[in-house]
């Protein structure tokens, strides 16, 4: 009888439409966030550890044991074209898990990027891969390859849970996960939102005021806000 999901690799996921991947991929993370309904959203703490990295794809999830990176070699296997790494620990750990050996592995398989809630090293290098990672820390010291984790399992990862194939999104306004069968919804959602928004950004141009534009005067004025005159 198996006590926990640590030993195991799951060889075969889900991965949802490429092309509803790709019409995400044009959307911030605030966007998305927003069209979701405001879920699924990493914790601020999770950053990019250069600038201008940003990410979009399916998840190749990763449970990772703290001070140890041996699950990494183990997911590069698995990843496909297109997809990212998310990594999760079975407790908070800081450690350097992820590098530039690793990237170079990663990249060869396709793989386009990385969300840990760890540490990861060797930065200036990967901003000259071009490799996005998002991380909980950068931090030099480096780990072990000794203990068992597990990949492709559903992995919480900066309080957020993600399931292998769900699409984590992620740019400098931070991470956000969309499960795997709602991907083409909130592409659309947030197509909507876009629109929306476009035509208030042009009514700001000609100088419209929020007050007006959103129809706050009565409810302030309800509230109990006064105008005074010196």
């Amino acid at each position: 009888m198996r006590l926990n999901n640590l030993g195991l690799i799951h060889t075969n996921i889900e991965r949802p439409d490429p092309e509803d991947v790709a019409r995400l991929s044009k959307f911030g993370v605030a966007t998305i966030h927003e069209a979701m309904g405001r879920v699924g959203l990493l914790r601020p703490y999770i950053r990019p550890v250069y600038n201008g990295a940003k990410l979009c794809g399916p998840a190749v999830t990763v449970l990772l044991q703290p001070g140890d990176n041996w699950m990494f070699h183990a997911a590069a296997e698995q990843v496909q074209e297109g997809d990212v790494i998310v990594a999760g620990c079975t407790t908070e750990s800081e450690d350097g898990f992820f590098g530039e050996l690793l990237a170079t592995s990663l990249s060869a398989r396709g793989c386009k990027g990385l969300v840990i809630d760890g540490g990861v090293r060797d930065v200036a290098d990967l901003e000259k891969m071009d490799f996005p990672v998002f991380s909980r820390a950068i931090n030099a010291k480096g780990t072990v390859k000794a203990t068992l984790g597990s990949v492709n399992v559903p992995v919480v990862v900066a309080n957020a849970l993600v399931n292998p194939g769900d699409v984590v999104v992620a740019d400098v306004d931070g991470v956000v996960v969309v499960p795997r069968e709602l991907v083409g919804a909130v592409a659309e959602a947030s197509q909507k939102r876009e629109d929306n928004e476009e035509s208030k950004r042009q009514k700001f141009r000609e100088g419209v005021l929020g007050l007006d534009l959103y129809g706050m005067r009565e409810p302030l004025a309800a509230a109990g806000l006064e105008y005074v005159e010196n």
